[in-house]
C-alpha cells in the first residue's frame, strides 16, 4: 500500500481512501463519542520557528543565569569551575548519547571511560570498588543502606540529623518496602551528637550513616564514629564531598564500609538541579551487592586490553527476586563529565581548587561574622560551607542581595524545620575577594 502523507490539499483523498467523509467519522470508529472532547482544545494558534526562538529565549532570560549572577548558594548543588575541556569532550556525538551498554563488548569507548571514572573514585575514596554511579547522592546513601541490611541481616538505621534532609527523606521512601527502622542522631551545634549515638548503637544495628562535610558544610569526627560503629559490627557509611577529599583523608584511612556522595561538583553544571551522579565505592567483599553496574579490564587472546561490563546484577538483567537493586541508569554522560574533570585537574589542580575553597570560604565567614545581626550556627571546622543564625527574615536578606546580582544563602529553615532563621553560605574557587566583600557590603546595609 502507498504511503500518504496528510496535507491540507490531500486530505480528502485521505478520507476517501479510508473509507469516511469526515475526520471526526474517522476517530469516531474507535473512540467512543461519550468520551470525546466537545470543544476546541485551549492551545494558541502556530507561530513561525522565528517567533518561537524569541518566545523561548524570553523565558530563558527570566531564569537567574549564573553567567550574570553571584551565587553563594550550597546545600547539595555547587558553582565550580567546569575547564572547556569538560565540554567539548562530553560533546562528541559518540559520547553525547550513550546510555547502559546493551551490548557492551562493541562499546569499548564507553566503557574504558566508565572504568577510568571508577579507577579515579577508588583513588579518591581510597576504597576497593566503585560502580559506575548512581542517580544522585540520595539514591546513592539509599542504595547503601540496602547492601548495609543485606550484609548484616539487620534492619535498623542510624542516620544523623547532619546529613542533607532530602537525603534521610529518599532513605525513608527507599527502605519502607524492607521494613527497616530508621533512628535520627540528633545535631549538636552543627555536628553529629557522639554521646547520643552511643545510646542508640546495639547489635541489631546495620549502619551508621554520616556526611562528611556535613550538610551545614562542618567536619564530623568520623575516626570515632567509624570505631563506635564497628564495635557493634554495623557497617559505617560516609556521603563525601569529591573535592573535599583532596585535602582530608580518604574513606578508607577511616576504616568506612562504604563512601558514597554527590558527584556534580565534579565537570558537572548545577543544571537546575539534575542530571546529577552518584558516587558509590565499598569494600571488596561486597563486590557482589553492589547495584548498578561494574566495568572492568581484561586481555583478548592477543594479549591486547579490553573492557567487560563483569557485574550487573539488577533486576533488569536476573530474576527480580535475586537483584541486589532495581536502579536503572549508570549516568553514564555524567560520569565521563567527571573523568574528565578529574583526568584534566590532576592531583595537583584537584588539591588547589580544594584550597581555595577552604580559604576563600573562611575569609567570608570571618568577615560576615562581624554583621551584628548574625551569629555562627557552630565554631567547628569547615570546609567550603558554614551557616549563621539570622535575627533578620532570610527572604529580606536574600531579596536585597538578589537586587544587586547576588544569589544569597540558602534558607535551612524551609528544608529543617529544627533550623528556622538559619542560612547557609557556600564560597567555591570562583568566588573573587571582590564578590566576597560585595556580598557583606550589601548584607551591612539590609
Amino acid at each position: 500500500m502507498d504511503f500518504i502523507p496528510i496535507t491540507a490539499n490531500n486530505k480528502d483523498k485521505m478520507l476517501k481512501f479510508l473509507g469516511v467523509e469526515t475526520i471526526d467519522e474517522l476517530f469516531t470508529q474507535s473512540i467512543p463519542h461519550e468520551v470525546k472532547l466537545k470543544k476546541q482544545l485551549n492551545i494558541p494558534a502556530g507561530v513561525s520557528e522565528y517567533e518561537l526562538i524569541k518566545h523561548m529565549r524570553e523565558l530563558a532570560e527570566r531564569n537567574l543565569s549564573l553567567s550574570r549572577f553571584t551565587s553563594f548558594l550550597g546545600g547539595g548543588a555547587y558553582d565550580h569551575f567546569i575547564p572547556s575541556i569538560v565540554d567539548a569532550i562530553v560533546s562528541l556525538p559518540e559520547l553525547y548519547t550513550p546510555y547502559t551498554p546493551y551490548q557492551p563488548e562493541v562499546s569499548q569507548g564507553i566503557l574504558q571511560s566508565i572504568f577510568e571514572y571508577q579507577t579515579m573514585i577508588i583513588e579518591l575514596t581510597g576504597l576497593e570498588v566503585a560502580n559506575a554511579s548512581l542517580y544522585d547522592g540520595s539514591t546513592a546513601v539509599s542504595e547503601a543502606s540496602l547492601l548495609a541490611c543485606d550484609v548484616t541481616g539487620k534492619n535498623k538505621i542510624v542516620v544523623s540529623e547532619t546529613v542533607h534532609p532530602e537525603y534521610r527523606e529518599v532513605l525513608k521512601n527507599y527502605t519502607v518496602g524492607i521494613g527497616a527502622e530508621i533512628k535520627h542522631i540528633p545535631m549538636k551545634d552543627g555536628l553529629t551528637d557522639l554521646k547520643v549515638l552511643e545510646e542508640m548503637l546495639s547489635d541489631d544495628c546495620a549502619c551508621v550513616i554520616i556526611q562528611h562535610p556535613n550538610f551545614f558544610g562542618y567536619l564530623e569526627d568520623v575516626e570515632e564514629i567509624s570505631m563506635m560503629a564497628h564495635r557493634y559490627k554495623a557497617l559505617f557509611i560516609v556521603c563525601i564531598d569529591p573535592i573535599s577529599l583532596a585535602i582530608l583523608k580518604a574513606p578508607g584511612e577511616y576504616n568506612a564500609d562504604v563512601a558514597v556522595g554527590e558527584g556534580q561538583p565534579l565537570g558537572n553544571k548545577m543544571n537546575f538541579g539534575g542530571p546529577y551522579l552518584g558516587i558509590f565505592a565499598c569494600r571488596r567483599e561486597y563486590i557482589r551487592r553492589v547495584p548498578g553496574h561494574l566495568i572492568s579490564s581484561t586481555t583478548d587472546k592477543n594479549g591486547r586490553v579490553g573492557y567487560v561490563l563483569t557485574l550487573q546484577a539488577r533486576e533488569q538483567y536476573i530474576r527480580r527476586e535475586k537483584a541486589t537493586s532495581n536502579i536503572c541508569t549508570s549516568e553514564v554522560l555524567n560520569a565521563i563529565a567527571a573523568a574528565v574533570y578529574l583526568i584534566y585537574m590532576g592531583p595537583e589542580g584537584l588539591l588547589e581548587v580544594a584550597n581555595q575553597c577552604l580559604q576563600k570560604s573562611h575569609y567570608a565567614y570571618k568577615r560576615l561574622s562581624n554583621i551584628h545581626y548574625l551569629e555562627p550556627l557552630s565554631n567547628a571546622p569547615f570546609f567550603k560551607e558554614f551557616c549563621f543564625k539570622s535575627s533578620k527574615p532570610i527572604d529580606k536578606i536574600n531579596d536585597a542581595l538578589l537586587d544587586e546580582g547576588i544569589i544569597g544563602g540558602l534558607d535551612i529553615g524551609k528544608l529543617c524545620s529544627k533550623q528556622e532563621n538559619t542560612i547557609l553560605f557556600c564560597v567555591t574557587e570562583k568566588r573573587t575577594k571582590d564578590e566576597i566583600d560585595k556580598l557583606v557590603s550589601v548584607m551591612e546595609k539590609v
